[in-house]
């Protein structure tokens, strides 16, 4: 006779209901969704610290109605730390930076993590920039992989270094380091000018328009993801999706041999982790760069990946 088991202790969190069934098709439940944030906190929280993160909430499972969370509202998350006056007329802004906010968030049926790109201690100067390539639903894997190398070698021409990672689901995401510099109106303004650069230039292949009617055949540059308040999935976050992929930072030499968006999940991450020789994104703490006049001058005059 099997046991209803109705909590557990994960690093000093009390996680209810931790056999419910959060995924049916692969039947991963609460406890195991825990588990793997706990098993990668170490590596995730630094990608999470002092940035004000939105949370995607599956109360039931991955399958009935989710919830998009940005503040701390009336359900309170245990161990999150509040900011509050950074968004002003709304409730607090929340940060999860330590295993305790981490567990504590996914105890609250929490399965996705999204961050700003900016940090809390200088909310109006970014010190990133994020390009969503987003593919239209008949585009083979390999345009995906063109296309963040063709996003690459135009930032590079502009003399911008990039890091990679897949998205989770069915993209891939090309962030850009920024020192504090910019405010989030010109990091806007640029990235909007890259991605209408590359629609221009490769029509067949890019649109900087969104709605599935401007992706048929393309893949989408979401630029809109450097709006203020605006955010994007951290690295090593799960997605509330079949399968439950999880969002992978790669080096560039990997971009060519990944297979889809979410070639890896909750179930398979732990062994490539386990088996990286070097931090794929080896570089990005120290790479010191951002955004020139030369540098749109030469967007707008159609200079870059021509």
């Amino acid at each position: 006779m099997s046991v209803k088991v109705t909590s557990a202790d994960v690093a000093g969190v009390r996680v209810s209901h931790p056999d419910r069934i959060i995924e049916k098709r692969a039947g991963i439940r609460k406890i195991d969704l825990v588990h793997y944030y706990a098993s990668v906190a170490d590596r995730m929280l630094p990608h999470l610290q002092d940035r004000p993160v939105s949370l995607v909430r599956a109360p039931e499972d991955i399958g009935g109605e989710l919830f998009f969370q940005k503040h701390s509202q009336k359900l309170s998350i245990p161990n999150v730390k509040q900011h509050p006056g950074l968004d002003p007329g709304h409730p607090p802004l929340i940060t999860v930076d330590t295993l305790k906010a981490l567990i504590g968030a996914a105890q609250m049926g929490t399965v996705e993590f999204h961050t700003w790109n900016a940090l809390v201690s200088n909310i109006e100067k970014p010190d990133r920039m994020v390009f969503d390539l987003d593919p239209g639903a008949s585009l083979g894997w390999e345009r995906m992989i063109e296309a963040a190398q063709l996003t690459r070698s135009l930032l590079e021409e502009l003399g911008l270094i990039s890091f990679c990672k897949t998205s989770g689901g069915k993209g891939l995401h090309v962030v850009v380091p920024l020192t504090k510099h910019a405010g989030w109106d010109e990091v806007k303004a640029f990235s909007q000018a890259v991605a209408q650069h590359m629609a221009t230039t490769l029509p067949k292949y890019f649109s900087a328009k969104m709605g599935p009617q401007n992706r048929r055949q393309k893949i989408f540059v979401d630029y809109l993801r450097n709006n203020r308040g605006s955010s994007t999935v951290a690295a090593l976050s799960a997605r509330a999706r079949p399968g439950l992929g999880v969002s992978v930072p790669l080096s560039w030499d990997e971009i060519a041999t990944t297979t889809r968006g979410d070639q890896w999940t909750i179930e398979n991450v732990l062994e490539r982790l386990h088996d990286l020789k070097r931090d794929p994104w080896q570089g990005y703490a120290k790479t010191r760069q951002r955004i020139t006049a030369a540098m749109m001058k030469r967007l707008d005059e159609g200079g870059g990946c021509g």
